[in-house]
């Protein structure tokens, strides 16, 4: 299991396309994700770094993950717990991009294949799409469905 005391903050750009509510999620780069679509996609996330606060981290993360620099205003979703214990926080703010046009520019380097020695380094994150809240639930980790659930209350009140 992963470490209860790790944090992560994210941030959910959202967009209203054709009349409906979309949301932009991030696929895992890397061998074991390659071909894994339900449940595999995240909002743009990372770790907090000591004494940094939640927001300016979601912040610093989407712009790596990305390669985008985010705009706000920031509306905060709250907070949820993933199944290793890693608490993530969220934000949500309205924006558009080119999907095709993203640049991770962080790389990640592991093992693989698992204890053959041999290190790969490739991109934190290998693409973004966006979806409708239907779609992005049926794709996105578990427990940051209720981030999305989160987003489509607050628009549904007039709050994000």
């Amino acid at each position: 299991m992963g470490n209860p005391n790790k944090q992560s903050a994210g941030l959910i750009m959202f967009r209203i396309h054709d009349g409906v509510l979309e949301v932009l999620l991030v696929h895992p780069g890397g061998p074991f994700w390659k071909t894994k679509d339900a449940g595999a996609w995240s909002i743009p996330k990372g770790e907090v770094e000591a004494g940094e606060d939640l927001l300016s981290a979601a912040q610093r993360e989407f712009e790596e993950e990305l390669g985008i620099k985010s705009t706000g205003p920031f509306h905060a979703l709250g907070s949820i717990k993933q199944k290793g214990g890693k608490v993530v926080h969220a934000w949500a703010f309205e924006g558009d991009c080119d999907v095709t046009q993203i640049q991770c520019s962080t790389n990640v380097e592991i093992e693989w294949p698992p204890k053959s020695g041999k290190k790969i380094s490739f991109p934190e994150v290998d693409r973004a799409e966006f979806f409708t809240i239907e779609v992005a639930k049926m794709k996105i980790n578990a427990a940051q469905g209720e981030l999305i659930n989160a987003l489509k209350s607050r628009r549904a009140t007039g709050l994000a």
